[in-house]
């Protein structure tokens, strides 16, 4: 039998040292150049040297390209796709130290220098030897460097199933690599005739709250959605301020109600959802001068576990309402004292009503020209182009003034959640016992994964017509899109099982060696191989 290249514990950890010093920040030229390397490791591999057209690089946007690598047994048709991410988050955080952030071994080292420096909980892994810091140790090259291992690992041995590794750019900002994937994904099951079992993927287990040392297994994955508004006032010389209304005014009222706002709270299977926050606020008068402010922007967050876009888009309309109300009876009473006229009652107005009226005012021409002209724009993200589309159509509808225009921004992540389905709740079961069997290790299911993953693009379940709310409130939806349709086609449940770390997005990212090296990659050898036993009729049950 061949001899393994990555069969050891200490494989491993040589790998995804080589993988981490392949620096990827989101929207860097590593970030397009990672996936040939990660191509041109797999193609050492005596399998791909004989089935090259199993490895693949696949385009997304920006001169960035994710990969598919297919192990496919003879006479398998049941598949598992092994899915991860491999773009990073940026290291200025790492100070003095942030030449050696890609380089695991070296930055351990280094860190024993400034002890003084880290909070006392990774100075104690630090000390203990257990970690391996650096900058996508924990998130989440290591999620595949283990699936390049089992990928190897079921060539060499020939395990009865087909194994699908998948992974994308882009995780971190707006998950354009999953969403342009899964549209592959689909094409590779009809066209090698694959039945997608299981999505699998790799993201960290994250503490759940501090000195935790529980490892989880999650059987979904939470959603995110962001309803922003642009605020429209009425502009003003600051001489005569009640001759108008500020949209920091304005935007103060529905930002106080955003926040924290428990309506916006979801509690499914005993998991609650973080409360929504306020993402960003911001005026978009760029210079000084005594006209004051009428226009301002704010995106907010929300997390979502069983509701859809159309229903939260209620909630946000529900919200604003209360807050237009409000910021009207405050202006009016103020204006009443000062003995001034009122310019007007601020209303409420759904992105969607706005382009109607826009197109019926000026045609839709008019309308797609807008937003031609303002995706022309690179230098600016999704969420300044939604902005500006809708700033500009109000530029030209100020009849609606003084108005909140509520809208989407990206990205969208609808919640998945697989906890009901047998096959999972089998595995969960699996993990559970022989991590306590074999590792003295407790394992522990989380409903959700609350890091936000790329599972929310399989699987796609809502039963109402939620997507359609989300399609008409996002300004910049066709340069930005999400493909509902194929990903309701995509279904398998999901699963994540991943390694043990701390601190993602932090100085302090670690990851635990022996959850990484020894624990999780035992463990979903372990499953995968119970998995097609059971169905094979090998062994009588997965988690015998």
């Amino acid at each position: 039998m061949e001899e393994l290249k990555w069969g050891t514990p200490g494989a491993l950890r040589t790998l995804l040292c080589e993988v981490v010093s392949w620096k990827s920040m989101t929207l860097t030229v590593g970030e397009r150049e990672f996936p040939s390397k990660v191509q041109a490791k797999l193609q050492e591999l005596a399998y791909f040297k004989k089935n090259p057209d199993y490895l693949a690089l696949h385009d997304v946007d920006l001169g960035r390209s994710f990969l598919t690598a297919l192990y496919k047994h003879p006479e398998a048709i049941d598949t598992i796709v092994f899915i991860s991410h491999f773009d990073t988050v940026n290291t200025e955080e790492y100070g003095d130290l942030e030449e050696f952030a890609y380089q695991p071994e070296k930055l351990s080292k280094l860190l024993l220098s400034k002890m003084d420096e880290l909070p006392e909980d990774a100075q104690n892994d630090l000390k203990s030897g257990e970690y391996l810091f650096g900058r996508g140790t924990m998130d989440m090259k290591m999620g595949l460097v283990m699936h390049m291992g089992l990928i190897e690992k079921a060539s060499v041995e020939q395990w009865p199933i087909n194994l699908l590794l998948l992974t994308v750019p882009d995780e971190e900002v707006n998950s354009a690599g999953m969403r342009a994937a899964v549209t592959k994904l689909l094409e590779l099951k009809e066209v090698h005739q694959l039945t997608y079992k299981l999505f699998l993927n790799g993201e960290p287990v994250f503490s759940q709250e501090p000195g935790d040392r529980n490892y989880y297994v999650y059987s979904g994955s939470i959603g995110k959605i962001m309803p922003s508004a642009l605020f429209y006032g009425k502009e003003t010389h600051v001489g005569e301020p009640l001759s108008g209304i500020t949209a920091p005014y304005i935007a103060s009222f529905l930002t106080q109600r955003m926040e924290w706002n428990l309506s916006l709270q979801e509690t499914v299977m005993g998991e609650t959802t973080p409360l929504p926050v306020t993402l960003q606020q911001k005026d978009l008068k760029l210079e000084y001068s005594t006209q004051t402010p009428y226009r301002t922007a704010a995106l907010y967050n929300v997390f979502l576990m069983e509701r859809n876009a159309e229903e939260i888009m209620n909630i946000f309309e529900n919200v604003a309402g209360d807050a237009a109300r409000a910021c009207n009876h405050a202006y009016w009473e103020v204006c009443k004292s000062q003995a001034v006229e009122p310019i007007g009652d601020v209303r409420v107005v759904r992105y969607e009503d706005l382009q109607i009226h826009a197109i019926h005012k000026f045609g839709r021409d008019f309308v797609e020209g807008v937003k031609a002209s303002i995706n022309q724009h690179t230098e600016w993200d999704d969420r300044e182009k939604s902005f500006r589309i809708a700033d500009t159509l109000m530029i030209q509808c100020q009849e609606l003034a003084p108005a909140m225009v509520l809208l989407f921004a990206p990205p969208y992540y609808p919640a998945v959640n697989s906890s009901e389905d047998s096959l999972v709740q089998q595995c969960v079961d699996y993990v559970k016992k022989h991590a306590l069997d074999q590792f003295g290790l407790p394992v522990q299911q989380v409903h959700y994964f609350n890091g936000i993953s790329d599972l929310s693009y399989v699987n796609y379940q809502d039963a109402g017509e939620g997507w359609t709310t989300f399609k008409a409130n996002t300004p910049v939806w066709g340069s930005y899109s999400i493909p509902f349709d194929v990903m309701a086609e995509l279904q398998a449940p999901v699963l994540n099982v991943g390694p043990f770390g701390k601190d993602a997005h932090k100085r302090t990212e670690r990851l635990h060696i022996k959850s990484a090296f020894e624990e999780v990659p035992a463990l979903v050898e372990g499953m995968i191989k119970a998995i097609y036993s059971s169905h094979s009729g090998r062994v009588v049950q997965i988690n015998s």
